[in-house]
Order: structure tokens, then sequence, then C-alpha cells
């Protein structure tokens, strides 16, 4: 991979050996822990202007999925590219940490991840925080936008991703929608996935899309959907651009619907890649709804 700026990733992160694989996450802070969550193409760079803002009273943990940011890029001899290994990996990496009364934040594939997490593990969440992203079936049924439809069903959208970046690069310039990504910032996002190999996992997100009974991780995500009513008195922030083609409002629908005592913050400028397009915006709201929901921090150890 390429390197990435430290003006734009001034953190230096760990590795928690998953199998012979190395998952990288950043671990930053002190206090209540909070877990970011990203999707795909994005990668841990995505949380930065919201690490920065949390660990000052937070512990904040980041995680680069496998085949993903910093982390190891295993071939599919090595790793199954599924959501059932994206849910274990993050559940052996909150207990390796020995995280309790976490908060929750996440975008993209990463709702649906960490709230497979939170829906087995309800009683060791205490906020949640989702950006344009679902823990249930598409709401829409089996239609997809057509870059992404291309992406998961063709040859040809195959060779795109893995032989032109085209998924990464693309996506730095059609998620945003308030504001162009600066050449370098484009550069951070796109450096995890140098060429072919490195650029597995961000065609296998898009392959791996359950939409009917028997895809891969359709289970999973019908036993999520099932369990959401778990978190009904749980503080909930959902932050949403809405001119996102993929998670649009028919998804921010569905949300509102399931969780009616949530706070929602609407961006009508804004992509999906919410967080580029608003980053002090959200950062304040972020920080006003975990200041109004306070969480005890961890007992210190000796």
């Amino acid at each position: 991979m390429r390197t990435v700026p430290a003006e734009h990733y001034p953190y230096q992160g760990k590795y928690l050996d998953l199998d012979g694989h190395k998952l990288h996450y950043l671990d930053e802070g002190s206090g209540p822990a909070v877990i970011m969550v990203h999707g795909n193409p994005s990668w841990s760079l995505y949380w930065r202007r919201l690490v920065a803002e949390l660990s000052t009273d937070h512990r904040v943990i980041v995680p680069d999925h496998i085949g993903m940011g910093l982390s190891d890029k295993p071939g599919d001899d090595a790793y199954s590219y599924t959501l059932g290994s994206r849910v274990d990996d993050l559940t052996r990496l909150v207990d390796h940490l020995g995280l309790d009364d976490v908060t929750v934040i996440a975008h993209d594939w990463g709702g649906m991840i960490s709230m497979a997490w939170a829906a087995r593990h309800a009683e060791r969440v205490k906020r949640l925080v989702m950006l344009n992203t679902a823990a249930f079936h598409n709401p829409k049924g089996l239609k997809l936008p057509p870059s992404v439809w291309l992406v998961r069903n063709t040859p040809v959208g195959a060779l795109l991703v893995r032989g032109f970046n085209a998924f990464s690069w693309g996506a730095t310039r059609t998620c945003v929608t308030r504001k162009p990504m600066s050449k370098s910032l484009a550069a951070a996002y796109t450096a995890p996935y140098a060429n072919w190999s490195e650029r597995i996992a961000t065609l296998r997100f898009v392959q791996d899309i359950p939409l009917r009974q028997g895809d891969p991780g359709f289970d999973i995500v019908s036993e999520t959907s099932e369990r959401l009513d778990r978190f009904s008195e749980t503080p909930t922030l959902l932050i949403w651009g809405e001119k996102d083609f993929v998670f649009d409002l028919a998804f921010l629908e569905e949300w509102e619907r399931r969780f009616p005592h949530a706070r929602v913050v609407r961006y009508p400028d804004c992509g999906h890649y919410v967080l580029e397009d608003a980053p002090e915006e959200i950062a304040a709201e972020v920080r006003s709804f975990v200041d109004a929901h306070p969480v005890a921090p961890p007992p210190e150890t000796t």
C-alpha cells in the first residue's frame, strides 16, 4: 500500500492477531468505551475527526476490517470475506480489549456489522450513533443502485474494482456532495488499495450484500433486525446525508420507524460520506449527544 500522510492520519495503531491475520485498530484516549466501525471502501481514516473529538474523555477504538485500511489483506484461500467473519472479528476485538458499556458509532457496512454484534450483547451497549447505514434488510427489496449492481453481479464490475480501484476512487468523488474531496485526502482514502491483491475486500464487500434467502449473511441480517427492539430505550443519534445514493431516505425512514425515540439530524446537501461533508457540525452533534447521555468510566485497575 501507499503511504498515508500524517496530516490526514496522525495516529499510531495497534494490531490484534486473528488466526494469523493482523487486524489494525486505533486505541486512543481513556474513559467510557466508544467503538467506531467503518464500511466499504472507507477505513479508519473516515473517523479521524470524531477520534480527535471524543478521545479527550473517552477510550476510542477504531478497527480496520480485514482486507481494509492498514489491516492484512489475505486471499480468499486464507480468509472468508463474509458478514459472519466481520461480526466474529469485531466480537474478538471487543472481548480482547474487555470493553463494556460501549457506545457504538457506525457508517455504511459498519452499521450492519456493529449492530449484529450489539444485538447479541445488548447489555454491553449504552449509546448508538448511526450515520447513513442499515441494520436490517434493504427496505427497497432487491433494488440496488446501478453502479453497485454492476460491481456485485458482473465480471466487468469486478475488473473495474480490482483492476482500476474504481470503487475506492469513485467514492472519493461521488460520496461527497457539499464540497469536493481534496486530492491529498482522496489519495489517503485510496492508499490502502494500491494493487489487485489489496483491493480484494472492496470487491468482496459488495458481492456479499445479502438480498435473498440463501445469500451468505442473510440470516444474520434477519436475526439482527428482529432484535433491534432490544434498544428501544438506548439513547440513539441518527445522522444522515440526504444525497446518499445508496443509503437514501428509505433507510432513514426505516430507522425512524424502529427507533422513534432517536434524535435525527439531517444534512440535505450532504452525501454518503456525510462525515467528510459536514465534519465540524457532526462532531458538535456527537459531542452534545454523548454529554447529554453520560456513561460512567470503567473502574481503574491496579
